[in-house]
């Protein structure tokens, strides 16, 4: 019974986000239809306004998206040169960076806030410059990585790399702070060591938080 009701749920949300997507599209089509021109008296400054004929919103129509659509899929992996290359090859290049900018801040975030995590005094001491970092935006931090490591390249992974470090580091460091002190006090009645003990009780209570900052992180990458 429930899988019938999930299934009906599914099924009636899935029209109804067909029905929002083709209201979106009349309306589109609504904004992006051409008008007639006005008319004006002087026939010189009609040809500077582009009075003759018909205009358009500015907006692209649903026919010419279409055209632009299907131009960059039909041969997403041509390669003219640096500065003209097929779609394919633009999202690769943009997937390699992201995974490569996250996953350099994972490899330093998540042990870095176990270790403060774990460490009261370190916390309070780190806490005042991750506060300051953490709002920075990525479009401040791009002028300063172009300048200061001219390639735009790495200066792309760099700027992923910096805006994602945060939100895991944050999330690590208060998953390991706030696992309960009855469990480290049983790990220490079993006289389980630093490194067991962080292993099996703390990494395992704290991974929903951890998990909680890597998406966090991901959609900031």
């Amino acid at each position: 019974m429930f899988k019938n009701f999930a299934r009906s749920q599914g099924l009636r949300a899935g029209v109804l986000s067909a029905c929002i997507l083709a209201l979106v599209l009349v309306l589109w089509h609504l904004a992006t239809a051409p008008v007639a021109a006005p008319q004006y008296a002087d026939p010189e400054y009609a040809r500077l306004m582009g009075g003759k004929g018909q205009t358009s919103s500015g907006l692209p129509s649903l026919p010419q998206m279409g055209a632009a659509i299907w131009k960059h899929v039909s041969n997403p992996f041509y390669d003219n040169g640096p500065n003209d290359k097929g779609v394919g090859i633009q999202v690769g290049y943009s997937i390699g960076r992201v995974l490569l900018g996250f996953m350099l801040a994972a490899a330093v975030a998540i042990p870095l806030g176990f270790v403060i995590g774990m460490s009261p005094l370190l916390f309070r001491a780190l806490n005042p410059f991750i506060q300051v970092l953490k709002p920075i935006s990525p479009l401040a931090w791009m002028p300063l990585a172009l300048y200061t490591i001219k390639d735009s390249t790495i200066s792309s992974i760099f700027v992923i790399f910096i805006c994602s470090i945060w939100p895991m580091l944050i999330n690590t460091a208060h998953g390991v702070a706030a696992v309960r002190r009855d469990w480290l006090n049983v790990a220490r009645t079993l006289e389980a060591g630093r490194l067991r003990t962080a292993f099996r009780v703390v990494l395992p209570a704290a991974a929903p938080t951890i998990l909680t900052g890597m998406r966090i992180s991901m959609g900031i990458a």
